[in-house]
Parts: C-alpha cells; sequence; structure tokens
C-alpha cells in the first residue's frame, strides 16, 4: 500500500510498503533497449525519480530503493552527456517537473533558532540529509542547461518566473555545495533565458533589499554577488540609469551590514567591475565608503582599505583629484590608528607604485594633511614596524619634494608651539595679577641637596638649581629638532623599507 507525506508537489515515499505506481523499480539501461524505445524508458527514469525518500528521521530505511534512484539519475547524466538528439520535446516538462520535485522544497529552520545567530565564519553548517540524490539531481539539470540540443525557445515555456523564483529561495540554504550549485544554474538560465534577465536582477535586488533593511541574514549573498560581478562585465556602455541606481541604493549599502566578512572580496569585485565601465562613478562611491567607514571595528576597517585600494588601482586620475582630500583625511586617522593592522594596511599604500604616482601629482594637497599623523606616530606608536613603514613614507615624501617636505615639517612645529606660548602667556599674565598675587600661595625658598644627583632628563634638573621657565622651550624646541634629524638621517640609511614586499589580501 502507498503512504507518502504530501507537501506541495513534494510526496516523500515508503517504498518498502509501497506497491503502487510510484514503486521504485528496477528498469533496464537505456542502452540495452532499441533506439525506437529509448526515449520511453528515459521518461519512465525520470518519472521514477520523481520519488522522494526520508534521509532525516530513519536515514537506514529503504536503503535498496534509494540505490535503485541513485543509479538511474547516475545513468541518466551519463545519458545526455554522451548521445546527441536525445533530449527531444516531450523529455522538457519531464525533466523541469523531476527537477521542481526534488529540489523546490521548504528549507529546515536555523540550526540553532533559539541560540546565537547562525554565524558563517565560526559555526558549522547544517548539511542536507538528502545530498546524495540532489547532487546527481543538480548535476543532470546543468548536463540538460548546457547540452548542445537543448532549445531555450521550448524551455521557457517551463522555466519560467515561478521556477525562477523558487530557484532563489533555496539560495538561503545553509549547505554550501548546493549553494555551489545554485549558482551555476542560475547563471546558465540567465544566459540561455534573454527574456528572464530583467526579472533575476530584480529578484535578486529584492533578496538584498530584504537582508539589507529586514533581516540581515541570508546565507547565499556571496553566491548572488558572484552571479553578478559575472553579470555587470557584460553590461553594455553607456551604463544604463537602472544599473546605476543599482550600484548606488544596493551594492554600496551592503557595506553597512555587520556580516560584510561572508561577501567582501564578491562585493568589492562587483563594485571595482562598476567603475572599470564607468569612471564617473567613483566620487559617489568613495564617497558611500567613507560615509560608511567603520567606527569601531578593526578587522572591518582592514576590509574597507583593501576595497579602497583595488579601488585606486582602477581610478582615472581627473577622478582622483575629486576624492583625494576626504580619501586621505580618513588615511590620515587610519595611520594615526593604535590597531596596527589598520595602520599597517593603509601604510602599505606607499608600496602601491600607481598610487604613489597619483600622489606625486598632487602632493601639495595630500602630504599637509598626512604629514601630522605621521611624523606624530613615527615617535608615539607603540609598534615598531609602524614606526619603518611611517618612515619609509616620509622618506617617499622626502623625495618628491624637498621643499614642500620642509614647509611641512615647519608649520608642523609652529602649530605644536602655540599651545605652549599660549599656556606660558596666560601664566604671565595671572603672575602680573593683584588677585593672582593675593590668592597665591608662598613657596619655601630653594635649598640645594648636601650632595648633587644626577640629572633626570624628564626635569631637567641639574646641581645648580632649577631651569627658569623662560629657557624650558629652547630646551624642548632642541631636544626635538635633535630628534626629528636622528629619524631624518634613518630615513636616508633605510632605503631598503620602500620596497617592503605586500601580499595583498
Amino acid at each position: 500500500m502507498l503512504t507518502c507525506n504530501k507537501a506541495g508537489s513534494r510526496m516523500v515515499v515508503d517504498a518498502a510498503n509501497s506497491n503502487g505506481p510510484f514503486q521504485p523499480v528496477a528498469l533496464l539501461h537505456i542502452r540495452d533497449v532499441p533506439p525506437a524505445d529509448q526515449e520511453k524508458l528515459f521518461i519512465q527514469k525520470l518519472r521514477q525519480c520523481c520519488v522522494l525518500f526520508d534521509f532525516v528521521s530513519d536515514p537506514l530505511s529503504d536503503l535498496k530503493w534509494k540505490e535503485v534512484k541513485r543509479a538511474a539519475l547516475s545513468e541518466m547524466v551519463e545519458y545526455i552527456t554522451h548521445n546527441r538528439n536525445v533530449i527531444t520535446e516531450p523529455i522538457y516538462p519531464e525533466v523541469v517537473h523531476m527537477f521542481a520535485v526534488n529540489m523546490f522544497r521548504t528549507l529546515p529552520p536555523s540550526s540553532n533558532p533559539t541560540g546565537a545567530e547562525f554565524d558563517p565564519e565560526e559555526d558549522e553548517p547544517t548539511l542536507e540529509a538528502a545530498w546524495p540524490h540532489l547532487q546527481l539531481v543538480y548535476e543532470f539539470f546543468l548536463r540538460f542547461l548546457e547540452s548542445p540540443d537543448f532549445q531555450p525557445n521550448i524551455a521557457k515555456k517551463y522555466i519560467d518566473q515561478k521556477f525562477v523564483l523558487q530557484l532563489l529561495e533555496l539560495f538561503d540554504s545553509e549547505d554550501p555545495r548546493e549553494r555551489d550549485f545554485l549558482k551555476t544554474t542560475l547563471h546558465r538560465i540567465y544566459g540561455k533565458f534573454l527574456g528572464l534577465r530583467a526579472y533575476i536582477r530584480k529578484q535578486i535586488n529584492n533578496i538584498f533589499y530584504r537582508f539589507i533593511y529586514e533581516t540581515e541574514h541570508h546565507n547565499g549573498i556571496a553566491e548572488l554577488l558572484e552571479i553578478l560581478g559575472s553579470i555587470i562585465n557584460g553590461f553594455a556602455l553607456p551604463l544604463k540609469e537602472e544599473h546605476k541606481i543599482f550600484l548606488l541604493k544596493v551594492l554600496l549599502p551592503l557595506h553597512k551590514v555587520k556580516s560584510l566578512s561572508v561577501y567582501h572580496p564578491q562585493l568589492a569585485y562587483c563594485v571595482v567591475q562598476f567603475l572599470e565601465k564607468d569612471s564617473t562613478l567613483t566620487e559617489p562611491v568613495v564617497m558611500a565608503l567613507l560615509k560608511y567607514w567603520p567606527k569601531t571595528h578593526s578587522p572591518k576597517e582592514v576590509m574597507f582599505l583593501n576595497e579602497l585600494e583595488e579601488i585606486l588601482d582602477v581610478i582615472e586620475p581627473s577622478e582622483f583629484v575629486k576624492i583625494m582630500e576626504p580619501l586621505f583625511r580618513q588615511l590620515a586617522k587610519c595611520v594615526s590608528s593604535p590597531h596596527f593592522q589598520v595602520a599597517e594596511r593603509a601604510l602599505y599604500y606607499w608600496n602601491n607604485e600607481y598610487i604613489m604616482s597619483l600622489i606625486s601629482d598632487n602632493a601639495a594637497k595630500i602630504l599637509p594633511i598626512m604629514f601630522p599623523s605621521l611624523y606624530r606616530n613615527s615617535k608615539t606608536h607603540w609598534n615598531k614596524t609602524i614606526h619603518g613603514l611611517i618612515y619609509n613614507a616620509l622618506k617617499l615624501f622626502m623625495e618628491m619634494n624637498q621643499k614642500l617636505f620642509d614647509d611641512c615639517t615647519q608649520q608642523f612645529k609652529a602649530e605644536k608651539l602655540k599651545p605652549r606660548k599660549n599656556r606660558r602667556r596666560t601664566g604671565l599674565s595671572c603672575a602680573a595679577s593683584p588677585s593672582c598675587l593675593r590668592t597665591s600661595t608662598p613657596r619655601a625658598p630653594w635649598r640645594p641637596t648636601a650632595e648633587p644627583t644626577s640629572c633626570s632628563p624628564r626635569t631637567g634638573a641639574s646641581p645648580g638649581g632649577p631651569r627658569q621657565a623662560a629657557d624650558a622651550t629652547p630646551v624642548l624646541d632642541s631636544v626635538e629638532n635633535t630628534y626629528f634629524l636622528c629619524h631624518t638621517n634613518q630615513l636616508h640609511s633605510q632605503s631598503e623599507l620602500s620596497s617592503t614586499p605586500f601580499c595583498r589580501q
């Protein structure tokens, strides 16, 4: 007796107790029957493979019939791969129906629904239990789409918008093996069915919108972006307005989501593809990245720096001028970051020849922005590797324009002296004020110690008594000048730092 559970068009069969038409009888091999009977047997096998088995609650049940189905699927894969003129018109609805019955299903809930959200980087995904059959169904359908006998004009009656929508829903599967097959399948459909292209792009947009603004959870964002990277590469020029809107309203806001690391390489590739197609999009793209720049998440900052370098690799000099000032203000902050990986990644820009040529052409604007951060962190940053990279950057700036470098040095020192002069002026005016004289506490007269003590470099004490306040600034300036001259000499002696190797991530 046939016992089954229906879920839409899906039917799970208990083959052990089945005597009905769905019993998976082991049929003959297609190659063993006369050519006139092969199409009929092919259709029988396709219908036989619409029987579904329980791999979850009782994985050891119906092992014989599971093997019969697996063998039939494997045989059909070989059959359409190595034979021509076997995909006839009656085969199309049978293939699409068999694929739909096996694949279009309600995905299982998250592997940890009551606990922390599934993290693709940390947690093990839930693998599909029925994969031994599903894998062969995917392989068969791909060979069907890629066959030289495949005719889209016939197939479009069965592979329609509803079919595509159900296929896209499967991209949220936790099983990376299934998502990889889905990626290839959707890409083949996009390539062969011109009438479905706009619909596919629209539905992918909708998935992204829900992901950005509602759920912030979807397992297939990286795979969908990988498909889009190939689609964007084929866009005709000039770009349509809808494609530009997609970049600005969908792709760029994807940088806001906290799980960016899962799909960032694919996202960066899509963005760079757009800029290679239309350089005028550079300014809005860079300004959006600066707007979404992470404030407290250092690994995410490193990702942004990686993407920015990829953008600068393809930027036009005329577009660079438009964004260089806000861009290098952000880079100056990154150089000053206490997280050494952020500072290191920013300083590696000075190892990129094309970026250095852009900087050299615009040094008069860029050096005044970068110099304070570089000079200050050459002395204060805790990481010695950062010191070496900063000396390298300063050396390159010095070689570009010695006079500009000297001017920036003097201006920086003058800016540092202003607060000291203001404090000294405030102290002198207070000392001359009668109110200060009335309220000040008299100091005990200074007496030299019985035995002279060694000078402390920090206090500037000496056996002859403390220095006067008026002498403090020249001494500090002298020490600072000596310190800076030492670093300048190091810049000339550390030329090998300019060739520090960097493996782009």
